[in-house]
Order: C-alpha cells, then sequence, then structure tokens
C-alpha cells in the first residue's frame, strides 16, 4: 500500500466525499480485503449456503402435500425441518455477526497502520468480538422491531443511530451497553445528514441487490408457468428442488452478503466523520504527528 492510495478515515466529510470514498476504498483494498475476508469469513458462508440448499428442499416438503414423507412420517419430517431450519437460522445469525465484525476490524487495523493491515490481529479480534457482536445485533434486532411497530417514525429514527453500535463498540472499544448508549450521542445535532447518507447508500445497494435477485424472480415466474399464465401447482411445490433455482439462489445469496460490506464500510466513514465532528480525534492525532519522520 502506497501513500498515495491510503485513504484517511480520521477526517470530516460531506455526503459526497462519503460515497465516493467508499468505492475507492473498496477498489483500492480489493484484493487484500476479500482475501482476508474469505479466510475468516468464508467456512461460515459455506456452512450457511449448506444450511439453504437444506432449508430449500425441505421447504418443498411442506409446500407438496402428497410427499410421501409428509404422509409416512409426519412427526420425524417435522424434526429434521424444525432442525434445518435452526441450522439455516444460526449459520445467517454467524455469518452476519462474522462478516461485520470482519470489515470493523479490517478497517481499524487498516487505519492503525496507514494502510498496513496485520491479519493475525484482525483474526484475533474477530473471535474475540463474536458474542459482542452476536450481543448487538439481538439488542439493536429488538429496538428497531418495537420501534417499528410504534407506528414506523420511532423505527427509523432508532435506525440511524444505532447502525453505527457496531463500529463504535469496535473503534472505541467499547462494550455493547456502552456503545448502544455512545451511539445516540454520537448522531446528536447530525441526525439528518446520518440519515441521508444511510438512506442514499441504502438505495444504491438495493438496486444493486434487486439485480441480482431479479434473475431468479424471473426463472421461477417462468419455472413455474405463472409469467404465461400457465399455473403449474406441481411446479410450484417443486421449484425449491430445481438444481437452476438453487443455484440463482446461492449467487444472490452471495451477491447480497458482498454488497451489504459496501454499507458497512460507509457506516465506518460515517462514525469516523460524526466522530471527528465531536472530538477532533484525526485532527489530534495530525497535529502530533506534524514534523515527525517515518523514523520517529
Amino acid at each position: 500500500m502506497t501513500e498515495h492510495n491510503y485513504i484517511e478515515f480520521k477526517k470530516k466529510r460531506e455526503l459526497g466525499d462519503i460515497l465516493s470514498d467508499t468505492f475507492a476504498f473498496m477498489r483500492n483494498e480489493f484484493k487484500p480485503f476479500f482475501n482476508v475476508f474469505f479466510k475468516i469469513v468464508g467456512p461460515f458462508l459455506a456452512a450457511m449456503l449448506v444450511a439453504l440448499v437444506l432449508y430449500m428442499w425441505f421447504a418443498a416438503d411442506v409446500i407438496n402435500a402428497n410427499s410421501s414423507l409428509m404422509i409416512n412420517s409426519t412427526r420425524s419430517a417435522g424434526l429434521l425441518e424444525w432442525g434445518v431450519s435452526l441450522f439455516y437460522g444460526v449459520s445467517l445469525l454467524t455469518v452476519y455477526a462474522m462478516s461485520q465484525s470482519t470489515v470493523l476490524h479490517y478497517i481499524k487495523s487498516y487505519t492503525n497502520g496507514k494502510g498496513s493491515i496485520d491479519f493475525e490481529t484482525i483474526r484475533r479480534d474477530v473471535y474475540a468480538s463474536f458474542w459482542s457482536f452476536i450481543g448487538m445485533i439481538f439488542l439493536v434486532a429488538i429496538c428497531l422491531v418495537v420501534g417499528f411497530m410504534l407506528c414506523c417514525i420511532p423505527g427509523i429514527y432508532l435506525w440511524v443511530p444505532l447502525s453505527l453500535a457496531f463500529s463504535i463498540m469496535v473503534f472505541d472499544q467499547m462494550g455493547v451497553g456502552d456503545a448502544f448508549g455512545e451511539s445516540f450521542k454520537l448522531v446528536k445535532d447530525h441526525w439528518f445528514i446520518t440519515f441521508a447518507t444511510l438512506l442514499v447508500m441504502g438505495i444504491i445497494v438495493g438496486i444493486a441487490s434487486y439485480a441480482f435477485a431479479l434473475p431468479t424472480a424471473i426463472y421461477n415466474l417462468v419455472r413455474t408457468g405463472l409469467m404465461s399464465g400457465e399455473f403449474d401447482a406441481e411446479s410450484i411445490a417443486n421449484i425449491n428442488r430445481d438444481p437452476v433455482a438453487i443455484l440463482l439462489s446461492l449467487i444472490g445469496t452471495v451477491a447480497q452478503f458482498m454488497l451489504n460490506i459496501i454499507t458497512l464500510v460507509a457506516g465506518a466513514f460515517i462514525y469516523f466523520n460524526l466522530n471527528e465532528h465531536k472530538n477532533f480525534t484525526g485532527t489530534y492525532e495530525r497535529i502530533q504527528n506534524l514534523g515527525k519522520t517515518p523514523e520517529n
């Protein structure tokens, strides 16, 4: 990593700068980042994809009322389906937590090393913070569910600060409770610009995700005859066991996880921008480093 390509996180940015620097960071760090990402998250992602295939396969038994498995062994089939669903849910939660942690600890190593990263430190910190991320995911999910049940507006309000709680937990080395509370302090007086930035990034990622999901939707419509108006109940029941449908679902799922990384990187830029407005951390560091040479 050359000094010319290094992107300073710890500085103030406008909305446009956050968006452009997010994509610049992903472009500059594409190879080293995904090398680290797949080394850490890859095994868990593979397990999740296996769980997804199993989930789709056994879901066909639930839809297909004529399945011999459903007729002859309803109780054992139900237990097996519950087991597969649990496996899929746990693997999905694990991959989500590991992905978030890996992205943020990569950025932390990147900023500490001024463009250089330490893989062993990243991996150690990711595993060490796993349960903290799981706890934060549950806490954030509960708050957002309750918030959106209360006429949506409280949910939207909570979404903005809580989306930064994970970054605070990593970069400020706080526990779940402290990071949760600090997130509201961080966005104070900057809620609307933070909301706008998250919204724009969400729209960009959402459109890209839709592009990857579209082939699966079109294939399913064609395969089941819904697009031509020729309804085929048997095709609908067995669509989850179609190899092409399964492959397209796997590709779409992986693509959505990869695109979510862009949102996480943007969230880190938003965190450092707000932290700079509040604490001037990067400014103080640059002042302290004035006149220093690399040997110092």
